[in-house]
């Protein structure tokens, strides 16, 4: 490991970085260096903007990617090099909002019913049922299913921002859980891969498209997608707005705020001003 490799990966330690998050930040660096040819430290701010430049028109990578950059390169030079005063200003790129897809309960339904086998039906289970990320449920442990009647709730360990949270554990859900046991006996982590380490996404993501195809529903998101449908079919219930907010692990309400956009309930349901007009 390089030297500025360890002293970027030392400071992001200290400030507590998610664990993928340090590996995204890493990831970026390596490709600005390797884009060069030398030291990302030994870089001006023309070259950072000509690379960043190079990402959008020529990678065509999506805003989100090239924002990842932009503050793993503002963290380098302001952190790890204490660059702080140098006039060094790197402009966020403007990401488009679009609302997510959501899909049916039906949809969502025959989406579990088609996994292509247990596994991978019972980890997609968790993830709708739970509202989970999909790096939260890779790193489910078998002791974080709380199974008993006074608990009933799967515990989160370091979700984003490095917080444990508490989400639902359904009795269905345990019902599933059950069952793979029985059938998969994991000892540690709850959906283990065959050399017993957690799946890695790659793995995950084939398990939910695999099974979208396979329920014929077309092609749209990844499975991040389950996650807004739990946030989404629970307000569409009546669930508030805040304990969704804290089952999602939102550090501020204003995020969850954006799926009353997608509660077709809530939105069809509603009168048009038109109809409290008098006849006439």
């Amino acid at each position: 490991m390089s030297t500025l490799r360890q002293r970027m990966t030392e400071a992001m330690v200290l400030r507590g970085f998610a664990q993928r998050t340090q590996e995204t930040y890493l990831n970026c660096v390596s490709k600005l260096a390797k884009h060069y040819g030398r030291s990302p430290d030994t870089l001006d701010t023309a070259a950072i903007q000509a690379y960043l430049l190079h990402l959008i028109t020529e990678r065509k990578l999506a805003y989100a990617s090239v924002n990842q950059a932009v503050c793993a390169i503002r963290f380098l030079f302001a952190v790890v090099l204490g660059q702080r005063d140098t006039a060094f200003e790197i402009p966020m790129a403007k990401v488009p909002q679009r609302l997510p897809q959501i899909l049916t309960r039906d949809e969502v339904a025959r989406l579990l019913n088609n996994a292509r086998d247990i596994r991978a039906r019972a980890l997609l289970t968790t993830t709708y049922a739970a509202g989970l990320r999909l790096s939260e449920v890779c790193s489910l442990q078998l002791s974080d299913i709380e199974s008993s009647p006074e608990r009933m709730c799967i515990k989160v360990r370091q979700g984003k921002g490095g917080k444990d949270r508490y989400t639902l554990l359904s009795p269905r859900l345990l019902d599933t859980l059950r069952f793979y046991w029985r059938v998969a006996r994991p000892t540690y982590w709850l959906f283990p891969s065959r050399n017993g380490t957690p799946l890695d996404d790659r793995t995950v993501g084939r398990f939910y498209h695999a099974a979208r195809e396979a329920a014929g529903i077309p092609h749209g998101g990844g499975i991040h997608t389950l996650r807004h449908c739990f946030a989404t079919h629970l307000l569409e219930a009546g669930v508030d707005i805040h304990t969704i907010q804290r089952l999602l692990g939102h550090g501020h309400v204003s995020t969850t705020q954006r799926y009353f956009h997608l509660a077709q309930s809530r939105l069809t349901g509603t009168t048009s001003p038109l109809e409290l007009l008098m006849p006439g």
